[in-house]
């Protein structure tokens, strides 16, 4: 669980986030989601310690990140995977090399071990033998899985994901979402995913949070979006290319 409590963060005279209290839960998909400049980004960064913010705290499970020394930072480092935006594989590792990193960085292993865990984490995202190719030989949704495995190689309690969807198609897409929630509860893993895709948040949004302007507006699951009178969501919903193709089949078929 990561909690958080009254976070402020500014950029000189730029405040982006203004008081976001929330809880990601364990075992549940969590999104964060807003339209352009909302503040998601920001607030991803400093529940991963890379901003520190100006007020608030954070806590992974009752420890608060502000106060941590530098032993606990790398330990709860070890515990968090990330997927990033462009997948961020190296093109010149191997897809095992690039996968293997993470620990070859954070554990001891033999070489041998590492190797068993790394052909386990291809399985589960159904990607056997592909160890020795690299990632321009592989498509984009297929990099974007090795980005998954190499992401939840070291077991990690907590998952952090920035728009994983970036450039898919919808089915690949609809296929690295399922993905994501699968392992998340496989692991019951803390998960939080930034998105701003409607086909994300009604694929796998258990957790829901809506920011805009850098406040939290809107707190609910997928089951919850389409019931609220919360006008924030509901203009956040009408402006979705996925609420477009709805009303254009709505309007082809009446």
């Amino acid at each position: 669980m990561i909690r958080v409590e009254n976070i402020h963060k500014s950029f000189e005279e730029n405040q982006v986030l203004k008081g976001i209290s929330t809880v990601f839960e364990k075992g549940k998909t969590s999104l964060i989601i807003g339209a352009s400049g909302s503040g998601k980004t920001v607030l991803l960064k400093c529940l991963l310690g890379l901003f520190q913010p100006d007020e608030g705290t954070i806590y992974y499970e009752d420890k608060a990140i502000g106060i941590m020394d530098d032993e606990e930072h790398r330990e709860l480092r070890e515990e968090i995977g990330m997927l990033f935006q462009g997948g961020a594989l190296f093109d010149s590792m191997t897809i095992e090399e690039n996968v293997m990193f993470p620990l070859r960085m954070f554990t001891r292993q033999k070489k041998s071990e590492m190797l068993d865990r790394v052909n386990e984490v291809l399985a589960r995202v159904k990607l056997e033998n592909v160890n020795k190719r690299f990632p321009a030989e592989i498509s984009g949704g297929m990099q974007k899985r090795v980005s998954i495995a190499r992401a939840i190689v070291n077991k990690p309690k907590y998952l952090f994901c920035d728009e994983p969807n970036s450039g898919l198609d919808p089915r690949t897409a609809t296929i690295i979402d399922n993905l994501i929630q699968e392992i998340t509860h496989e692991y019951n893993m803390t998960t939080v995913v930034v998105s701003h895709d409607m086909n994300s948040v009604m694929e796998i949004g258990e957790s829901i949070v809506l920011l805009k302007d850098g406040v939290l507006v809107w707190e609910g699951t997928n089951q919850d979006i389409f019931s609220t009178d919360n006008k924030d969501v509901t203009e956040f919903v009408y402006s979705s290319e996925l609420f477009k193709k709805i009303r254009e089949v709505q309007q082809k078929e009446g």
